[in-house]
């Protein structure tokens, strides 16, 4: 299975109160660490939802501030027209990764029970979720994971969840 790696990088911050991409943890950005967690799982990394980064950076599907659901419709498309059959979506505040990630969510579709946007997404579900971001009421991740029957799978790794500045301090 070709699997391309997206890192969901589109988000306003608002919460974090400034770009959360850029903030520093250590001596790199959260992006670069995020980069790297991922790295090992897949066969190309992708940033989505910006315009350039230390990776190929696409935008979102079909345009910016559609939440997760648009970075994950932008990382399908594009893994679709460069002959990929699924894509792992990890956010940008993931710096920490199971070692093991892309065969505990495999076959796809599934996602991290704790974080649905750690997911493993079959190309053949973009038409799914191009239909889902058409609708008004529920673009949540849960709600696309429920509409192609994804799994829901446990984890036992801490996954880091960075909402605030005071955040990075417990991963320092």
């Amino acid at each position: 299975m070709r699997l391309l790696g997206a890192v969901l990088a589109g988000g306003r911050s608002r919460r974090f109160g400034s770009d959360k991409a850029q903030a520093m943890l250590g001596r790199a950005t959260l992006l670069d660490h995020a980069v790297a967690a991922l790295n090992p799982q897949c066969d190309r990394i992708v940033i989505v939802g910006r315009e350039n980064g230390p990776v190929a950076a696409i935008p979102d599907r079909p345009q910016p501030g559609l939440g997760p659901l648009g970075g994950i419709a932008g990382a399908l498309a594009y893994a679709a027209s460069e002959g990929f059959d699924a894509v792992l979506t990890v956010p940008v505040d993931c710096v920490r990764l199971p070692a093991n990630l892309r065969d505990l969510l495999a076959p796809p579709p599934a996602s991290l029970a704790a974080q649905p946007v750690i997911g493993l997404w079959p190309v053949q579900a973009l038409p799914l979720l191009d239909a889902l971001l058409g609708e008004e009421d529920d673009r949540s991740v849960r709600s696309f994971a429920r509409r192609i029957g994804a799994r829901a799978v446990e984890s036992d790794v801490d996954l880091p969840n960075i909402n605030h500045p005071s955040d990075l301090d417990r991963f320092a």
